[in-house]
């Protein structure tokens, strides 16, 4: 419940990829790159198509144990793996930002200036008084993003 004075912003905030879709990702991007069906690198990797499919989809997160032998299936390296993956997640927060850069100076002013106020250290202050009958008001501002 916001206290008298304070305004109260909603922001709808996504989430950062998961790992697991990350590296499936991957995965699945290095093994159609390569031409090769999911049965193949199964066989290789010796788990099921089932899981090789879930794990590529980002539906299962699979060990280490069983990401080296996919990887070795595939003739990556863990190392190269993981280092994709960073890349990935580094361009996800450059897209993001970009995206928050431009939302942020889309916005009209008065919403910026909102926000702004919203960052900033809360003072107390006294309730506003109607000029007409004496009662105390409280203005709360909602904004749904």
């Amino acid at each position: 419940m916001a206290a008298a004075g304070q305004v109260v912003l909603f922001e709808r905030r996504t989430a950062e990829p998961l790992l697991r879709h990350v590296v499936g990702g991957i995965l699945r991007a290095e093994r159609t790159e390569q031409a090769r069906t999911l049965l193949d690198v199964a066989l290789a990797a010796q788990v099921s198509t089932a899981y090789l499919s879930e794990v590529e989809r980002g539906r299962k997160e699979a060990s280490s144990e069983v990401l080296a032998a996919i990887c070795r299936a595939l003739g990556l390296r863990v190392v190269d793996l993981l280092a994709r993956s960073q890349d990935e997640f580094d361009a996800e927060a450059n897209r993001r930002a970009g995206a928050e850069r431009r939302s942020r100076s889309a916005q009209p002013r008065a919403v910026r200036e909102l926000h702004a106020l919203a960052a900033s250290p809360r003072r107390s202050a006294p309730p506003a008084r109607s000029v007409t009958s004496g009662t105390p008001t409280t203005t709360v501002l909602l904004l749904a993003a």
